[in-house]
């Protein structure tokens, strides 16, 4: 009896927008849909663009999923070519307890597999090729032996050639990774060996055939006329190619289906056998010099390849205005809002972008000071998703648990949320989870589409970091670092402006030189570091005398200035009057072997065109001067007079 829980299934892919996962997927939707069912793809790109440190990235969302939040999970681990990532998520889905369902891999006795046929399949093929069209030498294009699909299907390729007494050239079988570009590959490099055409190129998946194939055209041979070549999945690719692709025809969709039937009935209580094997056929067509004798009709054909052409151009001028549009940001907020006006375009009921709360890391004065977290290769116990965009209408969650995995729940059931990384190589930024669309798995530029999204994210994060580097390197260049206050650079750039100002608006000006007394009797008695002490102490001094129209900086080693527009002498008094009372708090708080002092000289006047602001700066010094000049003076009277 079923309950009305509603049941909720996780299902771990790669490479979706390739036409095996897809037809996988789209049984797995159908059922989903039907039984009010809600399923969340957990899906990578690894192995696309030849890069282990964009692979690291891609593959961090297979950490992502808590499986003890789903009733079980469906594993596409065959379309996963890293190994040590297949083993990782194996294991933790052991140690969660739910149930699991592989496809063709018996390697795993403990989950369910739904086993197609791949041996009895590919050694029909290879018999065929021998036995109707009499071919003796062959080169096999392998998918990775790693793989078991890949592996039974090379295993049969090599027993029908045995059973044939036919010889297995080792330089005659390339082995790829079930990608298309594997198959151009390989014919260029049997090109380029010089060895004799073979008699037919078998092919371990339709991907790699048909790039085979027009590669072999590139180069001036015709299939089937010259050499023939077979494929493997009956694709649809494969199916409206010309020559149509020989092929064996898997029931993909079913097995979707079924997996997501196996979840759905053991959560009410039905038990299944741990082994499910349905049939699959060959299809010998054109590319093998057969004719294929129910196929479709070309006006069907041309529907279909229209609808592809126009989808794949509006999706084409659509990533490229976005990636125009993101060019131009400069702030995370700009990015966002560029990223939520192109949401529409992927017809879907909701789209969030999730980051880590350290996406954007941190800025450090050097490499050794830069704690691991700011180069992040994992996800945020806590995560943000500043852009949920619903239904035509965006807001944001400041926070969420990551083992949440979606930013809000989901209502019902019946959704279906694709789960894709966000990273920058092997950075990890966030992720991305589109709700009820089918633009990822329908789109061959999905993949491009999240690329220019996730390179725009970088691109903000280093605009931060150059900001912030700028805004240090400004700092450094105009503050004094001891002091914290302008430095002699930072004063002269913001001082002068003020004059020019003052000059043009008649306005007094005043200049303060103060110079600290003692400063060698400090160093030489009690150590630098209580000089320093006593000098960002006087500076403290100093800054708490400016007001709004004041500004103060360290002018040299132990000499401090204030600057002040539209002041007179009355203010220079009073400001004089604050330091020393200032001073004579500072002492009476620190309670210092010795005493921090400072002599104190200042100059008013109302600026012409003629003034410069180190001739005001020079007649202030001036005055200092005699005043510490007289400080000595007193001293050495008050010693003879009081031996």
């Amino acid at each position: 009896m079923k309950t009305d829980k509603i049941i909720s299934i996780a299902v771990v892919v790669a490479g979706i927008d390739e036409e095996y996962q897809r037809n996988i997927i789209n049984g797995i939707n159908s059922y989903t849909k039907e039984h009010n069912i809600n399923t969340s793809y957990f899906a990578a790109f690894g192995g696309v663009l030849a890069s282990k440190r964009y692979d690291i990235g891609e593959y961090r969302i297979y950490d992502l999923i808590n499986f003890s939040s789903f009733d079980g999970t469906i594993l596409m681990t065959n379309t996963i070519n890293d190994s040590n990532e297949k083993n990782k998520i194996i294991q933790r889905v052991k140690e969660s307890g739910i149930p699991a369902v592989v496809f063709d891999c018996a390697e795993y006795p403990d989950f369910y597999n739904i086993k197609i046929d791949n041996f009895d399949a590919m050694s029909d093929m290879v018999r065929h090729v021998i036995n109707r069209h009499d071919a003796r030498v062959i080169n096999y294009i392998s998918g990775p032996l790693a793989n078991p699909e890949a592996r039974d299907r090379y295993n049969a390729f090599i027993s029908v050639m045995d059973e044939y007494n036919l010889p297995v050239d080792s330089r005659r079988v390339f082995y790829g990774e079930f990608r298309g570009q594997d198959g151009r590959q390989a014919i260029e490099e049997f090109i380029q060996s010089g060895m004799e055409l073979p008699d037919a190129f078998i092919c371990a998946n339709d991907a790699m055939a048909l790039t085979a194939v027009t590669t072999l055209e590139k180069h001036g041979y015709k299939v089937p006329d010259d050499v023939i070549v077979t494929g493997f999945d009956y694709t649809d690719d494969a199916r409206n190619f010309s020559p149509a692709l020989s092929s064996v025809n898997r029931p993909l969709f079913d097995s979707g289906y079924m997996a997501c039937r196996i979840i759905d009935e053991m959560a009410a209580g039905k038990e299944f056998d741990k082994e499910i094997s349905l049939e699959s056929s060959s299809v010998f067509s054109e590319s093998c010099g057969c004719m294929l004798e129910n196929s479709d009709e070309i006006s069907v054909f041309k529907k279909y390849m229209y609808k592809t052409v126009e989808r794949c151009n509006a999706n084409i001028l659509m990533i490229n205005r976005l990636t125009a549009s993101l060019a131009e940001a400069e702030t995370s907020e700009e990015d966002l809002n560029v990223i939520a006006g192109f949401m529409k375009y992927l017809e879907c009921e909701k789209c969030a972008v999730c980051l880590c709360t350290n996406w954007y890391g941190a800025f450090r004065d050097s490499i050794s000071q830069i704690s691991s977290e700011d180069f992040s290769d994992s996800y945020t116990n806590t995560m943000s998703a500043p852009l949920i965009w619903e239904k035509g209408e965006c807001h944001d969650v400041d926070f969420f648990d990551l083992s949440d995995m979606f930013p809000e729940p989901l209502e019902g059931g019946g959704n279906i949320s694709y789960f894709l990384p966000l990273h920058f190589r092997e950075r990890c930024l966030g992720y991305y989870v589109i709700t009820n669309s089918e633009f990822p798995i329908k789109s061959r530029l999905f993949h491009s589409l999240v690329l220019n999204i996730s390179n725009s994210i970088e691109n903000i994060r280093k605009l931060l970091h150059l900001n912030s580097a700028i805004s240090e390197l400004n700092k450094l260049y105009v503050i004094d670092p001891l002091c914290n206050i302008y430095n002699r650079n930072g004063f002269i750039r913001i001082a002068d402006d003020m004059l020019r100002d003052c000059v043009v608006n008649s306005k007094s000006v005043m200049m303060c030189f103060i110079d600290m007394d003692g400063l060698k009797y400090i160093n030489d008695n009690f150590g630098h570091n209580e000089g320093d002490f006593a000098i960002q102490r006087l500076a403290g001094v100093v800054n708490d005398c400016c007001d709004t129209r004041c500004i103060c900086a360290r002018f040299g080693g132990d000499e401090f200035i204030i600057f002040g527009a539209n002041k007179n002498e009355k203010d220079a008094s009073v400001i004089e009057r604050q330091f020393n009372g200032k001073i004579a708090e500072i002492n009476n708080i620190i309670k210092k072997p010795y005493s921090v002092s400072a002599s104190f000289g200042s100059y008013v006047t109302v600026p012409d065109k003629n003034t410069t602001l180190y001739s005001v700066i020079t007649v202030a010094d001036e005055r200092m001067y005699e005043i510490k000049k007289q400080k000595k003076n007193s001293r050495s009277y008050n010693a003879s007079n009081n031996p």
